[in-house]
């Protein structure tokens, strides 16, 4: 028996890049496809993406560069994050990827996109210089378009200001949030990433900006039993039933990315509702029922009306990061493609 089953549907990533393309207007869409894809997956999500008119695929280090290069033979590749040694640079060059630069000097035989400060406050340059030769794009990062329109339009205004002489060059300054909230953020490109795995980048509900969540997660249930009045389910004995209560066992816990501060949260037990209650262990976590369900009755954990904005408001944590912690070893979960 599979204790879990990932489902990623492909057509979900292609309605979300078409949304997107629709929503900027004549910019690009260029697909943020680093971790693994959010752990969606990252060469199955990029070829959705790219067939869907994604311009280009964002990673976060040469080495996830690199292994998309395997795969796409064509495709822009550009690595985000900072390259540090003369080997990186090598291997980049060697693949054809190109890089991101906020400091030091500009390597030779590759295409760099110059990164500038205008209130991340992470990497980039504090001044823009005149690009050299090599240089095809430039860039910045928004630090709260999804939170602070007052600084974002301030970011964007400095990009602008300072792009200007070089509109020559691809300028790129949106991410997922820019891209749906700011029109004056789409310059050339945004670099959308949660919003193509139908993520809300606001923790909302991602409908709301006709996104669609790619990722279904589902199990069942393995037992069931009823405690008595007093009696407890799960370390610490955090749930202690007040009445009769019947518990259901859910073969997933922390170790499959169903981390322990969702307790509270809801997921839906034969298509219902049913809160999760005491502690999560590491395997197992457990649902109250309203009545005594056979075992196998199906559990969705994500997906199908469970948002896992949802889990992330629960866990006082963002979207980004839940998905991003989901196991999918085979050891631990069956992971199954479809194309909708």
């Amino acid at each position: 028996m599979q204790r879990s089953e990932l489902t990623i549907d492909l057509g979900a990533v292609r309605r979300n890049v078409t949304r997107l393309l629709d929503v900027l207007s004549g910019a690009q869409v260029w697909a943020v496809v680093k971790a693994n894809g959010y752990g969606h997956g990252a060469v199955d999500v990029a070829a959705a993406a790219l067939g869907a008119g994604a311009g280009v695929l964002c990673v976060a280090t040469v080495a996830e560069g690199f292994e998309l290069r395997d795969e796409f033979r064509q495709a822009r590749i550009l690595v985000m994050g900072p390259t540090t040694t003369s080997r990186e640079i090598a291997l980049a060059r060697e693949a054809g990827l190109e890089l991101v630069v906020s400091t030091g000097e500009i390597p030779e035989g590759v295409g760099v996109h110059l990164k500038l400060d205008t209130g991340m406050g992470r990497w980039g340059l504090s001044e823009l210089p005149k690009p050299p030769d090599g240089v095809v794009g430039l860039m910045s990062h928004l630090a709260s378009a999804d939170c602070d329109a007052e600084f974002t339009a301030t970011q964007i205004e400095r990009f602008g200001a300072a792009t200007e002489p070089y509109r020559h060059l691809t300028r790129h300054v949106a991410n997922s949030a820019g891209a749906l909230r700011f029109p004056e953020a789409r310059f050339d490109a945004a670099r959308c990433g949660v919003a193509i795995y139908g993520l809300s980048p606001f923790g909302a509900d991602p409908g709301e900006d006709g996104l669609e969540p790619a990722l279904h997660w589902a199990s069942q249930l393995v037992q069931v039993r009823q405690l008595a009045p007093g009696q407890s389910t799960g370390y610490g004995r955090r749930f202690t039933a007040e009445r009769p209560t019947w518990i259901g066992i859910v073969p997933i816990g922390y170790a499959d990315g169903f981390r322990r501060d969702l307790t509270g949260t809801e997921v839906r037990v034969g298509g219902e509702p049913r809160r999760v209650v005491g502690t999560i262990s590491m395997d197992a976590l457990a649902v109250e029922l309203d009545r005594e369900l056979p075992a196998g009755t199906p559990v969705t954990l994500l997906g199908h009306g469970v948002l896992v904005e949802d889990h992330a408001r629960v866990a006082g944590t963002i979207n980004y990061e839940l998905v991003c912690g989901i196991n999918s070893d085979p050891a631990r979960a069956r992971r199954v493609v479809v194309d909708s």
